[in-house]
């Protein structure tokens, strides 16, 4: 059973981030399943910090964009919108090149608050960074 009240595709999500960050960092959206969102992002010039390994910033940047767009697929948007409270992330492991793959998964979702664990890993599936973020859920006209 699927946990989404805004139905949204890949295909709307990734034309939705042309002229954003999203787009400037290579953000691509991959898959929705019924309670968890994947999307991936190139280690390339992009991305990477000076001395040639994925910034953390970015890895951040990937796991806000899964975790606020998995919020926002759960919310009612005519009546309601996800505002970030907080983010964190602990780096793992260092990467060169490729891609990452980031997953969101809920870990709460209530009425006003949603939390979301995002799992970015690299090709191989060995893990890179770990994050959580909350999001708040305001009325539309508190905006």
């Amino acid at each position: 059973m699927s946990i989404w009240k805004t139905k949204l595709t890949v295909k709307l999500l990734n034309e939705k981030g042309k002229g954003t960050l999203n787009e400037a960092l290579g953000i691509e959206f991959m898959e929705i399943g019924d309670n968890y969102i994947k999307a991936r992002m190139p280690v390339d010039s992009r991305t990477i910090q000076p001395a040639g390994r994925l910034h953390g910033g970015a890895s951040v940047a990937l796991a806000e964009t899964l975790g606020s767009t998995a919020s926002f697929m759960c919310l009612d948007v005519e009546k309601e919108r996800p505002v970030g409270m907080e983010i964190n992330a602990n780096h793992l492991r260092a990467i060169k090149s490729g891609y990452v793959y980031g997953m969101a998964l809920p870990v709460h979702v209530g009425r006003k608050t949603h939390v979301w664990e995002i799992k970015i890993t690299n090709e191989e599936g060995k893990l890179i960074t770990i994050s959580r973020i909350t999001m708040a859920v305001i009325q539309t006209g508190e905006m």
